[in-house]
């Protein structure tokens, strides 16, 4: 297991949020934190997200989020296994 931050950005309007919401309830498990932050005057949503799950764990969540349209999705992974 590993420590993630996954950084989410919805442009445009929030049409895309739902299915966000949805999919980051799936791995809820794995989720530590999350922190949203709208910027509706700028047609931006920006989500962070802090999970503790395996590569294939995260790769599959990142994967998932990045197919929605609007929706662009970065992660930053720790090299050091944690239990």
């Amino acid at each position: 297991m590993r420590i993630a931050v996954i950084g989410i950005v919805i442009e445009k309007d929030r049409s895309a949020a739902g299915k966000v919401n949805e999919i980051l309830s799936e791995y809820g498990d794995y989720i530590m934190g999350r922190m949203g932050i709208p910027s509706p005057e700028n047609a931006v949503f920006v989500i962070s997200v802090i999970v503790k799950a395996t590569n294939e764990t995260i790769s599959a969540l990142t994967g998932k989020l990045g197919r929605i349209p609007s929706v662009n999705v970065k992660s930053a992974v720790t090299n050091k296994e944690i239990i």
